[in-house]
């Protein structure tokens, strides 16, 4: 890990445990809202890591999402944990959704990546989800799109493979500020393998319970 990613990932460990005062990772705000101490986690925007503009109309749903549902992206499980490596993994994702699965754009509403560094996926999930109100329709569970946001964590955790430290503590940043935003119960997160015949999200399925328990103290 480089300095700037440890520096930023003490940073985020520090703030969530409430340890410094004023202390805010680089273009977050120190709560999620007025009187809450959950994080609001620096997320890159699809103008950010210049994301493809999208191929047809983006839904927004005029309602809030009423659970979050976990997912791998089956990507190789790569060392590289820089910034730069997260935007290339949200490109990549990007183009295997538009131009293998023939979607609009990409199907996660945000990606995790192994560095601990968040992607906006589908153009206008970040915007809805700051807003509190509204979400993005996506496409990342069959028969649950309407009801629920997609976040995907770079990499494969099938054969015993886990999560890096980073990636897994940001996943719970997000998860957190996510259910708080939308005032979801931590309770009401899943792996895509509860709604499907899939492997995924591997192992992180596994680790759920304590996902819950992680985003839940955090909230």
């Amino acid at each position: 890990m480089n300095a700037e990613n440890a520096l930023r990932r003490r940073l985020l460990l520090a703030a969530t445990a409430g340890l410094v005062a004023g202390a805010a990772l680089p273009g977050t705000a120190h709560a999620a809202s007025a009187g809450s101490s959950v994080v609001e986690p620096d997320i890159d925007s699809t103008a950010t890591w210049g994301a493809r503009a999208a191929s047809g109309t983006i839904s927004t749903l005029q309602y809030r999402p009423s659970k979050i549902i976990v997912h791998h992206t089956v990507s190789p499980n790569t060392t590289d944990y820089s910034r730069a490596q997260a935007h290339s993994h949200a490109h990549w994702v990007q183009n295997l959704h538009m131009d293998k699965n023939g979607w609009v754009d990409t199907g996660y509403n945000f990606l995790v990546s192994r560095g601990g560094w968040i992607t906006e996926g589908r153009h206008g999930s970040l915007r809805t989800l700051t807003g509190g109100t509204t979400f993005i329709l996506g496409a990342h569970t069959s028969g649950q799109n309407t009801s629920g946001i997609g976040i995907a964590n770079e990499g494969s955790y099938h054969d015993g493979a886990t999560p890096p430290a980073a990636q897994w503590d940001v996943l719970v940043t997000l998860c957190a500020y996510a259910c708080t935003k939308y005032g979801i119960p931590a309770s009401q997160i899943y792996g895509h393998m509860d709604f499907g015949d899939t492997l995924c999200p591997g192992v992180i399925h596994e680790m759920l319970p304590q996902l819950r328990s992680q985003v839940a103290a955090r909230m």
